[in-house]
């Protein structure tokens, strides 16, 4: 996986190897040389594991693969940052276009820098009507997650992409599917739901433009803040499952569209990306407050699996969820449906003074988005419509300075034998 690819210029990451700590890399070259000897000391036994079931890492916890200066959670503060940033300021200060410029090129932009990028990222929303065709054609019960994927994949059709390429070429498609990828999920939502697309304007910002291609009306500015701070949200959380499969089709010198399509794959399961819609469908099967407390309890008693509370990451507290549940109360707060943030209260005091176990991210978008007028199953395509940021950076970092990833395992199978003839096998 790369190392952290420098600034250049005007703010531009570089396109070649920036030297990492020399702590990390003598760390990291230590942990490899240990696990290469525990994994080659011992004569291997056929059919037996040969390393001890301590040092296999499933699910590759608590295994640092490289290095990385998109993002960060910083424990002393509990805080993910951006570039340094901590995102609950980002949200307060800036707009998505410019956290986006900030994941992409390292810096926050200037005026003019902003000014410029707004212009690019407007300019390429339109859909060439080959495009459009396609959508049109996606079975109307497919989940949108797949539709959205596979409108990714047909714009990589469009052009002969490799990576290894130049850093500007692979920012410029960056910006071109950070444009296109919500005129294909509002075209796709438009169709799905027989009725006709409404095509992008220049006028608007992403967030206002998302409502506009969707619904045909901005909302008023409280609703657009609330959804464009939950894009900021999740433009980003380092080497996450989907982030870490970008990364990883990268390493194999795949172009960025083939990295993004694995990217949405890798998201659409429900325990990453999908959990904001499963959050919601727990939701509307409690369907009242009365009946939040009793439902709860239930599923703890019965170990069920409740989505949208604890993280990997974080352990106390996901330092995003306190900005999205103000953006829920001011979404409760103009649309007079008072049942989710209560379903939300109660679910949250249970599980946090019972339990100790935190709300992610996921556990507020979700009402918020049914607030906002969305459907369930589109909240993980807007997922993509954010994370696609962060991908990008990932992608430019780690073409920057490739390494193929490639793991080892431990081989726990059948030993090595002989194949006999069909006719002599029981």
């Amino acid at each position: 996986m790369a190392k952290a690819a420098k600034v250049k210029g005007n703010k531009r990451m570089a396109a070649k190897k920036a030297a990492p700590k020399k702590s990390i890399k003598k760390t990291v070259k230590k942990a490899a040389k240990k696990t290469a000897n525990k994994v080659t000391s011992k004569k291997p036994t056929p059919g037996k594991v040969t390393v001890k079931a301590s040092d296999i890492r499933r699910g590759l916890v608590g295994v640092i693969a490289d290095t990385t200066a998109v993002s960060k959670v910083v424990p002393e503060t509990n805080s993910l940052t951006y570039r340094g940033y901590a995102v609950q300021e980002l949200a307060d200060h800036c707009t998505f276009e410019e956290v986006t410029y900030l994941l992409l090129d390292g810096e926050l932009p200037n005026r003019s820098q902003l000014n410029a990028f707004k212009k690019k990222e407007r300019s390429l929303r339109k859909l060439s009507k080959n495009h459009v065709d396609v959508i049109a054609k996606f079975p109307k019960r497919a989940h949108p997650m797949d539709t959205i994927r596979t409108a990714v994949s047909y714009l990589g059709t469009t052009e002969v992409a490799w990576g290894g390429e130049p850093w500007e070429a692979d920012h410029e498609r960056a910006v071109n599917l950070l444009a296109k990828i919500p005129t294909m999920i509002a075209t796709d939502f438009r169709f799905r739901n027989g009725k006709r697309r409404i095509p992008p304007r220049t006028d608007l910002s992403m967030a206002e433009n998302f409502f506009y291609m969707c619904f045909g009306k901005v909302p008023p500015k409280k609703i657009v803040k609330a959804f464009d701070t939950s894009l900021i949200l999740y433009a980003e959380h380092s080497f996450n499952a989907s982030t870490f499969t970008s990364r990883m089709i990268t390493s194999t010198r795949s172009d960025i569209y083939s990295a993004v399509a694995g990217g949405i794959g890798a998201l659409k399961g429900p325990l990453h990306g999908g959990a904001n819609e499963a959050v919601m469908e727990m939701m509307e099967e409690i369907r009242t407050p009365k009946r939040a407390e009793p439902w709860i309890r239930d599923a703890i008693a019965n170990k069920k699996l409740i989505m949208g509370f604890g993280h990997r990451v974080y352990k106390h507290g996901d330092s995003r969820v306190p900005t999205m549940k103000i953006c829920l109360e001011h979404l409760t707060e103009w649309s007079g449906d008072t049942k989710w943030l209560e379903i939300y209260n109660i679910l949250a005091d249970i599980f946090i003074n019972e339990k100790g176990i935190y709300p992610n991210l996921d556990f507020p978008s979700g009402p918020a988005y049914y607030l906002m007028g969305f459907p369930v199953n589109l909240y993980t395509p807007i997922f993509v419509m954010a994370r696609i940021a962060g991908w990008s950076a990932h992608i430019l970092e780690q073409n920057a300075a490739n390494v193929l990833i490639r793991p080892l395992s431990a081989y726990d199978g059948k030993a090595q034998r002989k194949v006999k003839p069909v006719a002599k096998r029981k």
